[in-house]
């Protein structure tokens, strides 16, 4: 028997664990659970994390964890336990199936049936910020080729392990050549090992904007960590409502299970919340640890429920439903319908699948070279021109001033007087040729713009990787 963390959450938490709870138990799982306490208590009472020390263990012990939805209390400094459970156990893949059952539940897309696998770890949600002048504030937005190669060779690997013909990449690669370039390139790389799966990339904004359109045209999509939040929710408000959606979070060792939904505390203890995102979440678990005929039924029942117009508030339609029910009468009906299969949507079946994931492999280290640096620095000046004459006095003979940028625009020389600056600059200084200079040069730069009274607020080294530039040009160069 497999021992579950379970987490009842807030808001409609409970009442939807409780109904997902029942229609596991009655499914015949094999499965005993654990029950740990997170979210609005434990942050209120002085947690910022929303999870105690011992709730960790519970959850790295039983290594499988099904969390009904959390509330993070505004202000105050608390964390997303999502983000924080996701990054500290390494659950590197979100998994989202988005998959659409015309006609019972409205929607303009009766044949979507996408997967969504999203990097789980970095990017933006790194959450690295930091105000570096009166008028400017950073996040940094880190992607590693670990973490590329880990969800890009796990979305081929599902792609083949369920029969998906497709894998479709997500970037922004045309503007962020370095990060999401990055993405891009370990994709063409990883689609070369998996011939028989076919592979095409699609830049983040008219990808979207086809996926909320013909969203038949994907199969599974892989992306990165906030493209991949945002086009999920999308992909599941338009397959029918949030509301039915669950996510699988999987790691090397760990696992967390969950509805894509919030904790809606405005429908709390009113037994009226849809239980479905749970029961899906729920599925995808039994899926993960091998209970894959408990999973199977509970599925086929569910979806003899939903084309028997048994619904929920949020679903029910004149004309398409037949009954509106609470939270446990849904459950009640699911329960009943075990051994059911449905009649007009497809009938699932689920054969034990077993991804072939490789561990990462660090590659053999590049020759890297320092060819220069970005100062950043506060100047509350307007005219790039004063600050660059400015900053030429503290150049050396081999680090010359290259460009001043202003939000990733040149501006110095030869700048157009319609930019608007703000107080952050990037002065960039470089050899000529991008020759290799010593880290001591660098020192001197910093040390010649303090002299001059700039405040330098940041630098950022500039390198070759094995003889290729490996940093962007500022817009305009």
């Amino acid at each position: 028997m497999k021992k579950i963390t379970i987490a009842k959450g807030d808001g409609i938490g409970p009442e939807i664990m409780d109904a997902t709870l029942r229609i596991m138990k009655a499914s015949g799982a094999n499965i005993e659970t654990e029950e740990i306490e997170v979210g609005e208590k434990v942050y209120l009472s002085g947690n910022t994390s929303g999870i105690s020390a011992e709730s960790w263990e519970v959850i790295r012990r039983n290594k499988v964890f099904l969390k009904a939805p959390i509330t993070t209390p505004q202000g105050g400094g608390y964390k997303s336990l999502n983000v924080t459970t996701r990054k500290m156990l390494g659950l590197y893949a979100n998994v989202r199936p988005c998959k659409s059952f015309y006609p019972f539940v409205q929607t303009k897309h009766s044949n979507m049936d996408i997967v969504i696998i999203r990097e789980n770890e970095e990017d933006l949600y790194a959450g690295i910020e930091h105000q570096q002048t009166d008028e400017v504030v950073q996040c940094l937005k880190l992607i590693s080729r670990p973490g590329c190669e880990k969800i890009i060779r796990y979305a081929f690997e599902y792609a083949k392990q369920y029969g998906r013909k497709k894998v479709t990449c997500f970037t922004k690669d045309n503007i962020m050549k370095q990060t999401d370039g990055l993405f891009h390139q370990v994709f063409d790389e990883i689609a070369k090992e998996y011939p028989q799966i076919e592979n095409e990339h699609w830049i983040i904004d008219i990808g979207a904007a086809k996926m909320a359109d013909t969203p038949e045209a994907f199969d599974v999509i892989v992306t990165l960590n906030l493209y991949g939040d945002v086009l999920s929710d999308v992909a599941a408000q338009i397959a029918g409502s949030v509301g039915l959606a669950g996510s699988s979070n999987i790691g090397e060792e760990c696992s967390m299970f969950e509805a894509i939904h919030g904790s809606a505390p405005r429908r709390a203890g009113q037994n009226v919340a849809n239980p479905s995102g749970l029961i899906q979440g729920a599925i995808l678990l039994l899926n993960h640890i091998g209970e894959n005929i408990p999973a199977e039924k509970i599925q086929n029942a569910w979806l003899s429920t939903i084309e028997e117009g048994i619904h929920t508030y949020d679903i029910f339609k004149e004309g398409i439903s037949k009954r509106k029910v609470s939270t446990s009468e849904f459950a009640d009906e699911v329960i009943a319908r075990l051994g059911q299969t449905p009649k007009t949507l497809k009938e699932v079946k689920y054969d034990n699948k077993v991804l072939d994931l490789k561990s990462y492999k660090r590659k053999p280290q590049a020759i890297k070279e320092l060819v220069g640096v970005d100062v950043f620095m506060h100047w509350p000046g307007l005219d790039p021109e004063e600050l660059g004459n400015k900053v030429s006095l503290g150049q050396t003979d081999k680090l010359k001033l290259s460009m001043i940028s202003n939000r990733g625009i040149k501006v110095f020389p030869g700048g157009m007087r319609e930019t608007f600056c703000t107080d952050h600059w990037r002065c960039r200084f470089k050899t000529d040729e991008e020759s290799v200079i010593d880290y001591k040069e660098i020192l001197q730069i910093i040390t010649n713009a303090h002299s001059l009274n700039l405040d330098v607020i940041k630098t950022e080294n500039l390198y070759k990787f094995d003889g290729k530039l490996a940093f962007s040009l500022g817009q305009g160069q």
